[in-house]
């Protein structure tokens, strides 16, 4: 069985080929063989025998299905030749005969054969096939326009499509097609482009999607059992932490702890006392950190995953509590203990403005979407919206905030995300003014956002993790545990590939990462001397964890086939040193 290139096929399918043949949207090749044919016949008997005749070592898949499906497969990729070889040695036709004159009625434009033919292929369902019927005849009644028939078309309506419409409206938009004809072509009118006629292969391949895939093999199948079979083994996989691009059909898919990241790669060490908070740049380019020494940090990540200082952000007058990165990744807020938010331009390091209230501090921050407004959090526990010259355009009053950092915005901006009690956290939808809450059993000390909008992962007082699923109805998913947390608010993340990981920090000095999906603790990550406050996961480089201590460092984790070849590359380097260490700290 060849490719394209194959040779002319064997006399029966050289018979074949001498009645009319047409080739469809899906590649098969359509011919009308008389009715009681030898080969209907002879594909007839095969079938009856090899119905329930299984290949596999499970014993779970249909021969026959099986070779249809390939030959589907060839035909789609344009193997024509190819297919028909294998529907001939197989004696499996992909079709039956009256399929095959129903494909080829359809794009004959034979619309009366076809609806005949139409309840010869098998069909069960009344309602497909009157489903199935009215667009065949509506292609019909198009076409009788577009050839400026209207008579034909109108009686086409009256008396074949009106029968078949359980719904008025259909025949409402049809029937406004032959007004429109009639008084010409209108400006502004948007329906009409819409219903005409479509392309006879567009009509047959909506009718493949409406009919059952034992009466026509669904377009692509191949390829969609290959990729659910490579996505149950990816999900499987706890350590999956690469490219899906990357797996192969040659061997089943398993990765190994040296995908997530678990070693060392540098020190930062520009800080001078704790580090609270650190949070990538949406782009991955950069990492922003904020300490008890009242400073946030601008770091920089080269392309090939080197943190180096930037600019050194200095002006607030309390510790710096959080940080927060415009959409573009071109501006930085920070947000001081109960103090004031400022506004960083990231490429100068100069503050743009300060923005401060009257008579209460500042608690939180967040961008909108589009970056024109500012979000934050106050101690009197309102949520003040800003605009970008420092005015005020909104506040929400109430018990929307506690004293705590942090606040998400949802990427579309129309929800927002706050501690409102101890044990809940509030959802307020800007647009429809409604809200829903979280409600826990314990005092909850962070949380974060998904990327996807979907899902809350919130850090309790009882070292435990939990995660949301917001998106609809609220419920809880799932939970993690093992972290250590008595006395400091200790932060978490989502990251990794598709962020199928939750990492932490914890008070015993230690990195807490989990598998998202099956709650499994897949490692712990040493190195740090003080409480790890905070992490944050590279959005763009799966391999690049950051973490934030006590004991006044960040550390860069990565992957362990990175730092040998880090460690090559400064060996190469006349100067000996590497640029993180010499503007940084140590490596």
């Amino acid at each position: 069985m060849g490719g394209v290139e194959d040779d002319e096929p064997a006399s029966k399918r050289v018979k074949l080929a001498c009645g009319e043949l047409k080739g469809n949207p899906n590649g098969s090749l359509l011919s009308e063989p008389s009715v009681g044919s030898s080969r209907d016949l002879m594909a007839r008997l095969l079938q009856s025998e090899d119905d329930e005749e299984v290949i596999g070592s499970k014993g779970v898949i249909k021969k026959v299905e099986f070779v249809q499906i390939i030959v589907k497969a060839l035909y789609s990729l344009g193997y024509k030749k190819s297919g028909a070889h294998l529907e001939e040695e197989s004696g499996i036709p992909l079709h039956s005969s009256a399929v095959n004159m129903f494909m080829n009625q359809i794009l004959d434009g034979n619309w009366g054969g076809s609806v005949v033919t139409l309840r010869s292929i098998g069909l069960k369902d009344e309602s497909t096939i009157k489903s199935a019927s009215f667009l065949i005849l509506e292609q019909k009644f198009f076409e009788l326009l577009d050839a400026e028939k209207v008579m034909d078309a109108l009686k086409t309506l009256r008396t074949e499509i009106a029968p078949l419409c359980a719904s008025s409206n259909q025949l409402r938009e049809l029937s406004s097609s032959l007004v429109s004809l009639s008084q010409g072509p209108s400006v502004g009118s948007s329906n009409q482009a819409n219903l005409r006629a479509k392309s006879r292969p567009k009509l047959l391949q909506e009718l493949q999607e409406l009919l059952p895939p034992t009466v026509m093999v669904p377009e692509r199948r191949l390829e969609q059992l290959v990729e659910q079979a490579l996505t149950l083994q990816r999900d499987a996989c706890v350590f999956h932490n690469s490219l899906d691009r990357e797996m192969s059909l040659y061997t089943d898919h398993q990765c190994g702890r040296d995908q997530i990241p678990s070693k060392t790669l540098q020190i930062l060490e520009a800080h001078s006392d704790e580090v609270w908070f650190l949070k990538f740049s949406h782009n991955g380019k950069y990492l922003a950190s904020s300490s008890n020494d009242r400073s946030a940090i601008i770091w920089e990540v080269s392309a090939n995953g080197d943190v180096s200082l930037k600019h050194k952000l200095s002006g607030h007058h309390k510790p710096v509590s959080s940080v927060s990165w415009s959409s573009d990744d071109h501006k930085l807020l920070t947000c001081g203990v109960e103090e004031s938010v400022r506004c960083w331009d990231v490429a100068s390091g100069e503050c743009l403005h300060v923005y401060e209230k009257a008579g209460v501090g500042l608690v939180s921050c967040g961008w909108s979407p589009d970056g024109k407004w500012i979000f934050s959090g106050v101690n009197d526990r309102s949520i003040s919206v800003w605009g970008l010259d420092g005015k005020e355009i909104e506040c929400w009053k109430g018990q929307r905030t506690l004293r705590i950092s942090d606040l998400e915005i949802t990427s579309d901006g129309k929800e927002i995300m706050s501690i409102s009690k101890e044990t809940a956290i509030l959802i307020l939808d800007r647009e429809a003014k409604s809200e829903r809450v979280i409600e826990e059993d314990q005092t909850i000390t962070s949380f974060s956002l998904s990327r996807d909008n979907r899902y809350l992962l919130v850090n309790l007082v009882g070292q435990e993790i939990h995660l949301w699923n917001i998106d609809g109805d609220i419920n809880l998913v799932a939970k993690y545990k093992g972290h250590k947390r008595t006395r400091f608010v200790i932060k978490s993340c989502f990251g990794g590939s598709e962020q199928a990981f939750i990492a932490s920090g914890s008070e015993d000095s230690q990195v807490y990462i989990w598998h998202r999906g099956s709650g499994e603790l897949i490692g712990t990550l040493p190195g740090h001397s003080g409480s790890v406050n905070c992490v944050s996961w590279n959005p763009v480089n799966p391999h690049m964890l950051a973490s934030a201590s006590d004991d006044g460092t960040i550390r860069i984790w990565g992957l362990n086939s990175h730092l040998q070849q880090q460690k090559k590359q400064q060996q190469v380097h006349s100067n000996g040193g590497s640029i993180a260490a010499a503007c940084n700290g140590r490596t």
